[in-house]
């Protein structure tokens, strides 16, 4: 049976976000960990893609910097979809979009929720957050 973005959607909301991100290292090698992530509509160009907010002093900046692309999976028990494709990422300064605002809906879309959003952007700000947008180039699962 065919993937389909909707399998990341159902995905991404029965885990409240949580997934791994994966992408190689300068030597070939792959480097994953456990991110908030969450299913959003990159801000330029509408394509569906999944977004995260990395810190800006974050070693997986780099990696993704060099390689272009990265692979994420959300799971549900056995259930699991991934997507991969080429990165696109949005940071402090960008002038292509408001990055606070970027960086809100992002946090909202990957399942969080803050009482003071004033006090998040200066958080973001102060740690150079920066915006992580995976195309949905490929989506394979086994749900």
């Amino acid at each position: 049976m065919p993937h389909t973005f909707d399998d990341i959607r159902r995905l991404a909301a029965t885990e409240v976000g949580l997934a791994v991100l994966s992408m190689t290292r300068p030597d070939g090698s792959v480097h994953s960990s456990v991110i908030n992530a969450g299913p959003f509509d990159d801000p330029i160009d509408g394509a569906p893609s999944v977004a995260a907010v990395l810190r800006g002093d974050a070693r997986k900046l780099d990696y993704l910097r060099r390689a272009g692309h990265a692979t994420i999976t959300f799971r549900r028990g056995w259930d699991w979809a991934s997507t991969d494709g080429p990165i696109r990422l949005i940071g402090p300064g960008d002038p292509q979009v408001d990055v606070p605002d970027l960086l809100r809906q992002i946090f909202t879309a990957a399942g969080g929720t803050h009482d003071d959003w004033d006090e998040y952007d200066r958080v973001m700000a102060a740690e150079g957050r920066t915006a992580l947008l995976i195309r949905a180039a490929r989506i394979i699962g086994n749900g």
